[in-house]
């Protein structure tokens, strides 16, 4: 039986700024946290019934001994945070980027129950992938990861490094690529990992040569997934942490869904023209770029595929991006394209396949001999503002006011799909994780798995039954995957 810890608060971030200090003098912090707990803080206390809810370290909470982090982490451990900031900003009318990245607030209270397990012999470091066109001098601004270093560094005499995985930037222009920036990277480098027949593309039947992934040149997305190979580049600074806390934004998303645990973990790959994200074409051709056989869609494709051979030998931008202007004054965005859709086969076997890489790795390397997962990993989820619609980058905000705590990924997902009012049989990544039987992430195979309970700011909790966490509306789903996603009970 896997155990979720829920954590309410105000669904907003309203009067909070960095470094987003406790609030109030917590016993467990009160022995090396700064003398100033600083305004109140309403996120923070629900990280902290979150993980009180979840049952980390239950026999001591309330006490000066209390340590939720170190019934997963010893003493000395290296300690890396990954949260979810794809991109640092929304453009939708209804959204803001608080429903797109893991805000410093929920952050903060993270990384203090992780300064206090690691004890100062110990190490931290934030660390994320975000898409390419991401302005990380921005993400630090906006979650005030400067601060937030500052005062480690003036208070306690700790270094907290902040780490940008990507190996490269890139700027957009008209949906185009115009300018492109190395990267330092991951300063303890990248590991390739294979899957082989691992893998969740192994017997799929999706043609590697369909495979299409962040950049215009999909050779590299084909050639690591043919000929029986599945490799991933993942940041060495995650595969060699001894913990892992998983912070993810609890979203919808245009290709799988939801965001959630499972999701997140994109973000610990180096190179994202490895991860094949569709298939070009139609369902009858092999593809699943887009649903039917219209023609208008065929002709597009067939475009794009053109327009990609040319932009790989930096050639016909200019044109492009003229092409993606009439195309938008002509036909909006209102259509399926780059397999945003119900329909996609592929991101949610790479989604699976990285989690898997995830879990059978450690610092010694890949132990896929193992029966069950070598690592242990909190997922900590941000709700205090989600985001619904047009998910991952353009969401609209739904305000929520919970903080979701588990340490089985499947059970995270499993009851923030609950709290959206989707059905998780209906999310390919999640059900066919559920039903795994080899090289399983988590121990859930179904809700009678998960118990869920709720902590309020005292600590006093109360077990709650699934059916209780479902909303009065379900979240609105993205576009291609409406009503493909929604609970029974939640379809009106």
């Amino acid at each position: 039986m896997s155990q979720v810890g829920l954590g309410r608060a105000t669904p907003d971030y309203r009067g909070l700024a960095a470094p987003f200090g406790p609030g109030r003098r917590y016993p467990e912090l009160s022995g090396w946290l700064p003398a100033e707990p600083g305004p109140p803080n309403p996120v923070y206390a629900a990280v902290r019934a979150a993980l009180r809810a979840l049952g980390l370290d239950a026999a001591r909470f309330g006490t000066p001994a209390w340590n939720p982090l170190g019934d997963l982490a010893p003493r000395g451990a290296r300690i890396v945070l990954k949260p979810n900031f794809i991109r640092h900003w929304n453009p939708a009318p209804g959204g803001s980027v608080d429903s797109v990245i893991t805000h410093g607030a929920v952050l903060r209270a993270a990384l203090d129950y992780a300064a206090l397990a690691a004890g100062p012999e110990g190490s931290l470091a934030i660390a994320e992938a975000p898409q390419h066109d991401c302005d990380f001098d921005a993400i630090r601004r906006i979650a005030g990861l400067d601060a937030i270093a500052l005062l480690y560094a003036r208070a306690l005499g700790r270094e907290l490094s902040v780490l940008d995985l990507r190996r490269e930037a890139v700027v957009y222009r008209d949906g185009v690529i115009v300018a492109r920036r190395a990267l330092p990277g991951d300063p303890r480098g990248y590991r390739l990992v294979d899957l082989g027949a691992r893998s969740a593309f192994h017997g799929s039947g999706l043609d590697p040569r369909r495979f299409r992934g962040a950049d215009y040149d999909s050779r590299p997305t084909t050639t690591h997934h043919e000929g029986g190979r599945h490799e991933y580049l993942l940041a060495e600074s995650v595969l060699a942490a001894d913990l892992v806390v998983n912070l993810p934004k609890l979203k919808t998303h245009k290709k799988t869904g939801v965001t959630l645990a499972l999701k997140n973990l994109v973000g610990i790959n180096g190179d994202k023209n490895l991860l094949p994200h569709h298939c070009a074409g139609s369902p009858g051709a092999g593809g699943d770029e887009f649903p039917g056989e219209r023609w208008i869609d065929r002709a597009r494709s067939a475009g794009v595929e053109a327009a990609r051979a040319l932009l790989r030998r930096g050639r016909g931008a200019r044109v492009l991006r003229a092409a993606r202007r009439v195309e938008t004054a002509a036909r909006g965005d209102a259509f399926v394209r780059s397999g945003n859709w119900w329909g996609n086969q592929t991101t949610w076997r790479m989604c699976l396949d990285l989690n898997r890489a995830f879990y059978y790795s450690d610092a010694r390397g890949a132990r896929f001999e193992a029966l069950t997962p070598v690592r242990r990993a909190l997922h900590l989820i941000d709700g205090i503002v989600a985001g619904e619609g047009e998910g991952p980058l353009a969401p609209s905000d739904r305000p929520l006011g919970a903080v979701v705590a588990a340490t089985d990924p499947l059970a995270l997902d499993l009851v923030c799909v609950r709290l959206m009012g989707f059905d998780e049989q209906r999310i390919p990544k999640l059900r066919e994780a559920l039903a795994a039987t080899t090289w399983p992430i988590g121990a859930v195979r179904s809700a009678a798995d998960v118990r869920a309970f709720e902590a309020d700011a005292d600590g006093r909790t109360r077990e709650l039954a699934l059916a209780e966490l479902a909303p009065e509306r379900a979240f609105a789903p993205h576009p291609g995957w409406r009503g493909h996603l929604e609970a029974l009970a939640c379809a009106g």
